[in-house]
C-alpha cells in the first residue's frame, strides 16, 4: 500500500492552502502531517469523513473548527481506499460510487424499472383499493346524475321497462341494494350497470337473445358490476395518480371531486378481465340458484361474439378473451351439478320484450 503522498491542508481559519506531506499508518489507522510552523498534526482514520471530488479526495477533520485535506494522487486514493474497504470504513453511499459506471446504469435501471411496475401496477391496485374511502351515498349521486341527463335525450319505453323489471323480480340476485331497469328503444347491441344500481338494456340486445335463460345471465352479469362497484374501482384505477395522492392525504372530499369531473366516463367504462371474471362467475351462480339452465349464458356469449353485423358490446369488450370466457363457463356446466326446470312466468315476460 501506497502510504505517503502530497496534499493540501486548510487549517480552517484562514483560506491559504498549505502544501503538506502526508502519511498514513495503517497499524495504528492514523494519518500523520506537519503544518505551517512545523506543527504536528494526527487524525484517526474513523473521525475523518471523505468526499470525492472529480479525481480529487477531500478529507474533513474537526467539529468547531473544520479541516480539510486535498489529495489528487490516484494510487495513494485507491490504496486508502481498499484499505477502508477491507476493513468497514466505507459507508453505503460510498460503496455505491464504488460500484462502477456498468452497476450504476443497472441500478439506475431498477429504480425506473420498480417506479415504471408501480405506476402501472401497484398505483391502480392501492387506487382500486381505496374505494372503501368513498361513501356508497356518492356511488348513487353518480350514477343517478348520469342515469337522469342520458335518459333525457334516450327514447324509454316504459312498457317494456316495466316487463323487465317485472321479470327480475322474479329472481333472487341476491343485490346489495335496489336495482332498477331501464329498457331503451335502440338498436344497440348493449347493456350496462351504473352505480347507483340503474342496469340500462337497449333493445338491440334484447332482440339477440333467444332465450329468457339469455336475459338471466346478463342481468346477473350486471347485477355483480353493481354489487361489486365495478364502476366506481375502474374510475378509481383510471384516475389512479391523483386519487393515490389524495388517499394517502386523507383527502376524500378532493377524491369525489375529481370523480364527479369524470362522471361522463361511465357509460363507457372498459372494466378489466378480473371484474368481468367476478362478474361471469356471479351470473353463473345467480342462474343456478333460480333454477334456470346456465348453458343461458354460454349461449348468449357465443352469440354476440359470432354475429359480425353487430359492433361487440362493452361486458364483452374483452374480445378475443371472450372465446376463453366461453370455455370456463362451458367447463362450470359440465362440473357443476344443478337442476334447472323451465320457468313459464320467466318465458312469458320475455316473449313479451321481444316483441
Amino acid at each position: 500500500m501506497k502510504n505517503k503522498t502530497i496534499g493540501v491542508f486548510y487549517d480552517g481559519n484562514s483560506s491559504v492552502p498549505q502544501p503538506i506531506e502526508l502519511f498514513f499508518d495503517k497499524g495504528t489507522s492514523m494519518f500523520h502531517f506537519e503544518s505551517a510552523n512545523n506543527t504536528a498534526n494526527s487524525w484517526k482514520l474513523e473521525s475523518v469523513s471523505f468526499e470525492k471530488k472529480g479525481t480529487a479526495l477531500y478529507f474533513q477533520h474537526g467539529d468547531e473548527t473544520v479541516q480539510g485535506i486535498m489529495v489528487k494522487d490516484p494510487d495513494f486514493i485507491r490504496d486508502l481506499t481498499v484499505f477502508r474497504k477491507n476493513n468497514g470504513q466505507l459507508d453505503w453511499y460510498h460503496k455505491l460510487l464504488d460500484l462502477g459506471l456498468t452497476s450504476h446504469v443497472g441500478f439506475a435501471f431498477l429504480i425506473m424499472l420498480f417506479i415504471g411496475l408501480s405506476y402501472v401496477y401497484a398505483i391502480p391496485w392501492v387506487a382500486e383499493k381505496s374505494v372503501v374511502l368513498i361513501p356508497e351515498d356518492y356511488d348513487d349521486k353518480l350514477g343517478s346524475n348520469f342515469f337522469q341527463e342520458n335518459m333525457f335525450f334516450s327514447s324509454v319505453d316504459s312498457v317494456k321497462t316495466a316487463a323487465l323489471n317485472a321479470f327480475a323480480k322474479e329472481l333472487k340476485l341476491k343485490n346489495s341494494k335496489p336495482i332498477k331497469f331501464t329498457v331503451v328503444n335502440s338498436d344497440i347491441v348493449n347493456a350496462f350497470a351504473l352505480p347507483d344500481g340503474n342496469i340500462v338494456v337497449y333493445q338491440g340486445i334484447l332482440d339477440e337473445m333467444k332465450s329468457y335463460e339469455e336475459l338471466v345471465a346478463l342481468i346477473g352479469h350486471e347485477v355483480s358490476h353493481v354489487n361489486n362497484r365495478h364502476s366506481m374501482k375502474a374510475i378509481c384505477r383510471s384516475l389512479s395518480g391523483y386519487l393515490f395522492i389524495s388517499a394517502i392525504l386523507g383527502d376524500a372530499n378532493g377524491i369525489m371531486a375529481t370523480i364527479g369531473d369524470n362522471v361522463n366516463s361511465l357509460q363507457s367504462l372498459s372494466f378489466s378481465r378480473e371484474f368481468e371474471h367476478q362478474a361471469d362467475l356471479d351470473g353463473f351462480e345467480i342462474l343456478v340458484s333460480n333454477g334456470v339452465n346456465p348453458q343461458g349464458m354460454s349461449d348468449l356469449f357465443q352469440r354476440l361474439q359470432q354475429d359480425n353485423t353487430i359492433s361487440m358490446p362493452e361486458f364483452l369488450s374483452s374480445h378475443p378473451l371472450t372465446q376463453e370466457r366461453i370455455k370456463y363457463i362451458d367447463k362450470m356446466i359440465k362440473k357443476r351439478s344443478f337442476e334447472a326446470k323451465t320457468n313459464d312466468k320467466l318465458k312469458a315476460i320475455f316473449e313479451k320484450l321481444k316483441k
